[in-house]
């Protein structure tokens, strides 16, 4: 299974994708408040996928998108988006992201999601 880092503002929804996704098998190696946070993170831990919500303070998802591809090219992303956040998340898949989750969501759809990009090359 897939080692994830979950980049959200929201500390709720990052305990919820915390456990949804433990609880398929895979591990969430870290967990950060604001992109920021997040890219000092990939200093210590390798992530293969990080999920990464679009607004947040500090240096939001579109923001750090290009710094997180440019260290760690390897990572999959996930971009995690509000309702109607639209061209945002195209801008987002421009800059690499390989799929989006769209708030709020159930658990299924995150699992999904996640799978189909983890079983992408």
């Amino acid at each position: 299974m897939a080692k994830i880092m979950i980049i959200d503002d929201s500390r709720i929804l990052r305990r919820i994708l915390t456990t949804t996704l433990t609880d398929a098998g895979h591990e969430v190696v870290a967990d950060a408040g604001n992109g920021k946070e997040g890219l000092m993170l990939l200093d210590k831990v390798t992530p293969d996928l990080i999920t990464l919500d679009i607004t947040m303070p500090v240096m939001d998802g579109l923001e750090a998108l290009p710094k997180i591809r440019e260290k760690s090219p390897s990572t999959k992303v996930i971009m995690v988006s509000a309702a109607g956040q639209k061209n945002k998340v195209m801008e987002a898949l421009k800059l690499g992201a390989r799929d989006f989750l769209q708030k709020p969501f159930e658990p299924e759809n995150v699992i999904e999601i996640v799978d189909r990009v983890m079983a992408q090359p």
